[in-house]
């Protein structure tokens, strides 16, 4: 079978490119299962019901966040109300929405674990320790773990810890897309950063000057999303779902 992970989406332009290219990529990719990190897909940042459905409406599965998921107060509602979308699983017992979700397909099934690092990010609970955690809950071997975190040593510490345990482990947060994509141990498919979907002539999906601005004076500034023409980051993992074992992992970027 094939997964088709697709990096942070960037605001209205990712959201409506996405929307344009994902039915193509899908059919020519023979793409089964299809998840895509939104937290930044509204407008300035986080996700909303108008950006989520647009996810949705273009073909994914399954939505993820990541630091920004709760950045629109008027949407927290949608981490109760969407069985679909996920924050990370490390937030504390009590915050609304869940980390992690298992999704029957009649002959199989898969699990989808949203996780964030630790390393220059929030001070949320221990990543590794919340997936020793999950993990004996689980009843499916298909398990991809969406981990959204800065530093790459701990994507890669992650990427290890899980080896032979999960099906995947696919790195968000930096917009920047890794060239490591690999196969650990003959089980994992694992990639530190996925990348983004958003605008390409771009500081990270935003404008240009304010960026370059915020490092030179270092003063507050408001960031917009560029406009210039996007792009795609992704990757497909192909996958046995009788035993869920990963045997090959693709990037693929779409201009």
């Amino acid at each position: 079978m094939n997964l088709l992970f697709i990096g942070d989406v960037v605001g209205k332009n990712g959201c409506d490119f996405i929307r344009n290219k994902l039915p193509y990529i899908k059919h020519q990719h023979g793409i089964d299962i299809t998840i895509i990190n939104g937290e930044n897909s509204a407008q300035g940042n986080g996700i909303n019901n108008l950006s989520y459905n647009a996810l949705i409406n273009a073909g994914a599965d399954v939505v993820t966040t990541g630091n920004h998921a709760f950045r629109r107060r008027d949407s927290w509602n949608l981490f109760v109300d969407r069985f679909n979308l996920l924050r990370p699983a490390n937030y504390p017992n009590g915050c609304i929405g869940k980390g992690m979700e298992v999704f029957d397909c009649g002959r199989y099934s898969y699990c989808v674990i949203n996780l964030m690092g630790t390393s220059f990010m929030d001070s949320l609970d221990n990543p590794f320790t919340t997936i020793d955690d999950i993990l004996p809950t689980i009843d499916t071997p298909n398990i991809f773990v969406d981990f959204h975190a800065e530093a790459t040593a701990e994507k890669k510490a992650m990427g290890y810890y899980l080896a032979g345990k999960v099906t995947a482990v696919l790195g968000t947060h930096t917009h920047v897309p890794t060239a490591d994509e690999t196969i650990i141990n003959e089980h994992t498919a694992y990639i530190t950063d996925v990348g983004m979907t958003g605008a390409e002539r771009s500081i990270l999906g935003v404008k240009i000057k304010p960026a370059i601005d915020r490092f030179r004076f270092h003063m507050p500034v408001q960031f917009t999303e560029a406009e210039s023409s996007c792009m795609m980051c992704g990757v497909i993992v192909s996958f046995n779902e009788s035993n869920g074992i990963a045997y090959n992992i693709k990037r693929i970027v779409v201009r």
